[in-house]
């Protein structure tokens, strides 16, 4: 089987065939997706991620669901492996954090059993719910927090791989959401 650093590296190359542009289309049909999918239309409560370049693009959905009256939680690291959950109020509450993502500064959030639904990134997922992330461990540590939230990941096709190593301790995603 081939290596988790390994499929990290195939997974870069393959997101460099890519334009911002195409990424941008991708996206777009995922997100479509995403917001007509029937878990997000009947969650109160959505913990999301505000998207860096090479991830399925997170910025207009945090307004679009947020505007639609649903509470969205993005998270803000807080150490090494370690991050936490914070109100969205909108895009003047977003300042730079760690690894230049953008990171909300509203009220933290700790009520974890009234979050609804988790959409997640990934480098690579299976079709068995395996999440591959970029290796710092930031979403391991985190999603074992909210086992009864339903997990959705999204990610772009060449994302989706025949098989992830996985361990005892990783959370599978209940569903993975791509473009196709």
């Amino acid at each position: 089987m081939i290596s988790k650093l390994q499929l990290r590296k195939e997974i870069k190359n393959s997101k460099r065939q890519f334009t911002s542009q195409q990424l941008r289309e991708l996206s777009f049909a995922v997100i479509t997706r995403l917001l007509t999918h029937p878990r997000v239309k009947s969650a109160k409560t959505i913990m999301l991620y505000h998207s860096l370049p090479d991830e399925v693009d997170t910025h207009t959905i945090v307004d679009s669901l947020l505007m639609s009256g649903k509470t969205i939680l993005l998270p803000r690291v807080t150490g090494e492996g370690t991050m936490e959950l914070h109100r969205y109020n909108g895009p003047k509450d977003m300042q730079v954090g760690a690894y230049g993502i953008m990171e909300p500064t509203g009220e933290l959030y700790t009520d974890y059993a009234n979050i609804d639904l988790a959409v997640v990134p990934g480098v690579a997922f299976d079709h068995d719910g395996n999440r591959m992330g970029r290796g710092k461990g930031y979403y391991d540590r985190f999603l074992p927090l909210i086992p009864s939230t339903y997990k959705i990941g999204v990610c772009f096709p060449f994302q989706m791989i025949t098989s992830i190593p996985a361990e005892e301790h990783d959370i599978r995603m209940d569903e993975i959401i791509t473009s196709q």
